[in-house]
């Protein structure tokens, strides 16, 4: 026990971070918030419109977010796709999103390109309905029924579908999924949209949030300049909250292409905001927050019945949702674990929290927000926190009030509002696994709506208002501003220091938030199974996630969460790590217990076989899923069996290999890689190089080598395919293909690898590359179409991607193969698409390294490829140079159309006949194990 630290942490959790803003109104009605932070020169830019899928009219499902990928078409005075002046300009995390009671876009810019971005956002706001035409509707709404079909073809893809309609009634704004249906999507006309733009995309319904390096002054100025002219638009009617628990229990079944049984009891709970959805969040931490929560402990470890369970409270504007979700164990009866979640449920409605799991869950609470401060912008960062509490509640600081009750909640609190609402009637789905006569789309039609239980509240009109409009002070006719300067980059300089056992140290000073990141980078990762047994690298790494000698795995993550702290061991393909994530109050013994399970592990046969069934059953799921199933199969495939990436690229391994696996060999594992004459430490964060290294050194200065040498991977060049393949793995009934192209390219140490990544950038590799805006902004047959560069030593995979709508599977196969043709032959690439990836790249620099994280990513990058410390600040330079002739170079050096290798995954019944008479190359079906099918 911890007892000095779980103290320090209560006193800390009374302490509520201050997110200082300044809100104002524009005399239309729209309302800006403003946050100040210098520390980089960059600024997030969200626009929030208070109108979601819980407002879309019977009949009209899919609108806001058919609506959301319409803003992205371009604007009355900007033609063509949105995104390419934020390309140029250089913008991260850029994107829309959709939910039920909001839609909202972001971006994060440089400082100077501020103007361009407020253009752009205002531009579509006041200036749209001239831009949209019927072509511009029909890519669109071809876009999102491919988003609809990727959604659907992942394993358990329609629960949540099936979910709302049985636990909202039939007139609820959340009855019905943000997506929509196919029939209400394919009914949009444009006078449907242009009548939904003008009824809900006024100033008045809108938040403009800025976030970074900007000043309350300026933001008065340019919010007044770019949206003062735009019409506050009419009056919007405001949903009101609506919270309808089931009146008594009810169950349904649903069958799907799944490895395992899946229950998902779901009540339906007050809505954000509310002092019972904080006291709920609590509660779901207590009853299923990972390894020492209740549900956790008796299902999982000791009557072992499930290989996963979790409790999650979902926080909506009009009414939450309470959900415990459990993976039921193979050849294990659903019913027996139905009635264990009920056992523990009661007791916990009957008791409460204890005063430690109440205070564990308060600690990790307040160190995830305090985590997410770092970031300005994006999809979670300080911008988001003002705009949900504005949007929602009317007060950007309505965190604080969270804040302040989780502190101040109590056993009886949490045990009061547990009661209140989990013994109420929930709804239980059971997915089972389907049978040979299963039809998605009859099951779909199966599921139907409750009966209106209760009276729909009426919306609530805002009050009348006399909005006036500004006279515009922009002359749109100029275009969009020219961003023409930009920030220099801001990247600390590495530091090296030594522990006295010789492992080396590097640092890079980041003093934003008070924590630290910490990282044991070891050479060695999937790559070292190849020889050995596959998946024992990655197996080895999670058991060291369990036990120690001394400490079991609950102690273990119960002692984290008093921390506040985060620890994880992990393999990719060229390495594996372990990590620490600890507020800076908490680093001594963060470190203490980081070195325990580093050093220590027990690799116990109780935490072997819990694992090795999760293990097996999460192999199951890959093979259930596209993507699973062509990166288990495609990298043998292209490498061969002797290479040490010939081996699947999930790092899972084989059923075989993990039912065999032994504690003595992970503990050879262990002893062969994971050691401290293998190793560098990086660590970056607030702290510096006096400080840390004699904390490192108390925990890691004395840890000794063995005598054996450390082995060596096989990743020895490797030639190109003789001639083209095609590998087809069936997946019945699916509502989409996955086209995935194998190639292999140079090792990221390649002295030309930016010279690769920019002519990838150009062909495939950007919103408004080639590839994608061929197969989803042109043919509309794919929601997004890329290639992708992964990172390795060795030879890297070079891969075609592209989920693709099930009728034009062959279609689209031919369109990747004719632009891999052109890009080396008579459509090289352009100088313009050259340049623009250069730009890009360059100008997200001083965005691109924001957090801790992103700094420790790219120092990861500069230890494994041999890169200079000032690897990122001398990039600019070193991308500059690159030629349209160099990038034409790489490109050429790497795609090879007659040596690709294709895995095609896909309802064969339906597109083996159109694959095979393209005559791409030698057919062959597989399994998902990659043996032939016959």
């Amino acid at each position: 026990m911890l007892p000095a630290a779980a103290s320090a942490n209560n006193e800390a959790a009374l302490q509520i971070p201050d997110i200082a803003y300044t809100r104002f109104v524009l005399p239309n009605g729209l309302t800006v918030v403003v946050h100040e932070d210098h520390k980089a020169p960059v600024v997030a830019v969200g626009i929030w419109y208070h109108i979601g899928s819980a407002d879309e009219p019977a009949g009209k499902t899919g609108f806001a977010h058919l609506f959301e990928h319409l803003m992205f078409s371009g604007s009355e005075n900007h033609k063509g796709t949105y995104f390419q002046p934020f390309e140029l300009a250089g913008a991260t995390d850029q994107n829309g999103t959709t939910w039920f009671d909001r839609t909202n876009y972001f971006e994060t810019v440089p400082t100077t390109a501020l103007d361009m971005a407020l253009w752009m956002e205002s531009d579509r706001m006041g200036h749209l309905l001239g831009a949209i035409g019927q072509k511009e509707l029909d890519t669109q709404r071809g876009v999102v029924q491919n988003e609809k079909r990727q959604g659907e073809n992942r394993p358990y893809g329609r629960v949540d579908e099936n979910i709302l309609a049985k636990t909202y009634p039939a007139n609820h704004p959340y009855h019905h999924d943000t997506i929509g249906s196919m029939n209400d999507l394919n009914a949009a006309s444009l006078d449907d949209v242009k009548q939904w733009f003008k009824s809900n995309y006024g100033a008045a319904n809108t938040t403009l949030v800025l976030a970074g390096d900007i000043t309350v002054a300026q933001a008065k100025q340019k919010a007044a300049e770019y949206f003062g002219d735009i019409p506050a638009g009419p009056p919007v009617a405001r949903q009101q909250p609506w919270i309808t628990p089931l009146a008594a229990s009810t169950r349904g079944v649903q069958h799907d292409h799944v490895a395992q049984p899946r229950i998902t009891r779901t009540w339906v709970v007050p809505q954000l905001g509310t002092d019972a959805a904080i006291q709920l969040n609590l509660a779901s931490t207590v009853l299923g927050g990972g390894k020492t929560s209740r549900l956790y402990q008796r299902l999982v470890y000791q009557d072992k019945l499930v290989d996963d369970v979790s409790a999650s409270l979902s926080d909506f504007a009009l009414a939450n949702q309470f959900q415990i979700q459990a993976d039921v164990k193979q050849g294990v009866d659903p019913a027996r674990v139905e009635a264990v979640i009920a056992e523990e449920l009661k007791k916990f409605l009957a008791d409460g929290p204890t005063q430690d799991e109440l205070d564990r869950a308060k600690v990790a609470s307040r160190a995830n927000f305090i985590r997410g401060l770092e970031k300005v912008g994006g999809f979670s960062g300080k911008a988001v926190i003002l705009a949900q509490g504005q949007v929602y509640r009317g007060d950007p600081g309505a965190y604080k009030k969270d804040l302040a009750r989780t502190a101040g909640a109590s056993i009886a609190s949490v045990k009061q509002a547990a009661d209140q609402w989990l013994s109420k009637g929930d709804y239980e789905l059971t997915v089972l696994p389907a049978g040979k006569d299963f039809d998605p789309a009859v099951e779909d039609r199966a599921v139907v709506g409750l009966s209106d239980a209760a009276n729909r509240p009426a919306p609530l009109l805002p009050p009348k208002q006399a909005y006036s409009v500004g006279k515009s002070l922009v002359d749109r006719r100029k275009g969009v501003p020219e961003v023409s300067q930009f920030p220099a980059l801001s990247f600390p300089k590495l530091e090296r220091g030594k522990l006295k056992n010789g492992i080396e140290v590097i640092l890079a000073e980041r003093h934003t938030i008070p924590v630290t990141q910490v990282e044991l980078l070891f050479d060695s990762g999937y790559a070292a199974d190849q020889g050995h047994k596959l998946g024992t690298a990655s197996f080895t790494s999670t058991l060291m996630n369990e036990s120690t000698k001394d400490l079991d795995s609950v102690e273990i993550a119960k002692r984290r969460q008093r921390l506040g702290a985060m620890t994880s061991v992990g393999c990719g393909l060229d390495t594996c790590s372990a990590s620490l994530d600890t507020l800076n109050d908490q680093l001594q013994p963060s470190l203490t217990l980081f070195a325990d399970i580093v050093r220590h592990p027990a690799f116990n046969n109780g935490d072997i076989e819990r694992v090795r069934g999760q293990w097996l059953a999460g192999i199951a799921q890959e093979k259930t899923q596209p993507i699973g199933l062509a990166l288990r199969t495609l990298p043998p495939l292209l490498y061969g069996s002797q290479h040490a990436y010939g081996i699947p690229f999930t790092g899972t391994g084989s059923e075989a290999a993990i039912r065999s696996l032994t504690a003595a060999d992970l503990g050879t594992f262990q002893q062969d890689w994971l050691r401290p004459d293998n190793v560098r430490i990086l660590v970056a964060g607030d702290t510096t190089l006096a400080k840390i290294i004699p904390q490192l050194d108390a925990a890691f200065g004395d840890w000794k080598a063995p005598e054996s040498a450390v082995p060596k991977k096989n990743v020895t060049a490797v030639a190109a395919q003789p001639k083209p393949r095609v590998f087809l793995i069936n997946r019945a009934d699916a509502p989409q293909s996955l086209i995935l192209a194998g190639l292999l390219a140079p090792s990221s140490k390649a002295v030309d690898d930016l010279a690769i990544q920019t002519a990838n950038g150009a062909f495939g590799g950007t919103f408004t590359s080639r590839l994608n805006m061929n197969l989803r902004e042109d043919k509309r047959w794919a929601y997004g179409a890329q290639s992708l560069l992964m990172d390795a030593q060795g030879q890297r995979p070079f891969l075609f991607y592209a989920p693709v709508q099930t009728d034009k599977t062959a279609e689209s196969a031919a369109e990747v193969l004719k632009e891999a043709r052109a890009v080396i032959a008579d459509k090289p690439l352009t100088d313009a698409e050259v340049a623009k990836i250069k730009d890009q790249s360059i100008r997200s620099l001083p965005g691109s390294y924001e957090t801790t994280g992103d700094v420790l990513g790219a120092m990861q990058g500069i230890v494994l490829y041999d890169r200079p410390d000032d690897y990122v600040q001398t990039m600019k330079s070193r991308l500059e140079g690159i030629s349209p002739a160099a990038a034409e170079t790489a490109i050429k050096e790497i795609v090879k159309p007659d040596a690709m290798t294709w895995v095609i995954v896909g309802d064969l019944k339906k597109i083996e006949a159109p694959v095979r008479a393209l005559n791409l190359g030698e057919v062959q079906v597989i399994d998902g194990d990659g043996q032939p099918v016959h």
